[in-house]
């Protein structure tokens, strides 16, 4: 694996500067993954989703010519505060960590040629800028998280 490839791996693993996505949502206690705080944009679980949605729309751009994403920008988030159950939230959680790795091995499976290319079906992003910008809009997400956990109690 070339270094821009390792470097790229190390971001989406949450490695270096980054919190990890599980350190983030382990140990949320059911009755804050839906509280609304004052002032706070959205609950923990709402974030959470919202993480997943776009993370898969990410993905499912960079691999499937005929993907179609949600409307902006109310496809990207759910419509309740709560999970409707813990087996959503749970569900949501894997198919985060799931998609996430699905995303590492594109990127690892990919020279640096096709690093660079641009996406046949898109209008100039190239799997590189992808890879960059679910890092980014996980790391910002991820932080809102942790704020909202310290803001209701539960961040250690």
């Amino acid at each position: 694996m070339k270094p821009l490839q390792e470097h790229l791996i190390n971001l989406l693993s949450f490695q270096g500067a980054h919190l990890g996505f599980d350190e983030a949502v382990r140990g949320l206690a059911r009755a804050l993954r839906g509280k609304k705080l004052k002032n706070a944009p959205h609950t923990a679980w709402q974030l959470v989703e919202h993480l997943r949605i776009a993370q898969w729309d990410i993905l499912e751009f960079c691999r499937n010519p005929n993907h179609v994403s949600p409307k902006w920008p109310e496809g990207y988030w759910p419509s309740s505060n709560a999970p409707p159950s813990d087996a959503a939230w749970k569900k949501s959680i894997s198919a985060f960590r799931q998609d996430l790795s699905e995303m590492r091995e594109l990127v690892e499976n990919a020279d640096e040629k096709k690093l660079h290319a641009r996406i046949p079906h898109g209008n100039g992003q190239t799997l590189l800028r992808e890879a960059l910008l679910l890092a980014d809009h996980n790391s910002y997400h991820l932080g809102q998280l942790v704020l909202l956990r310290k803001m209701l109690g539960s961040w250690k």
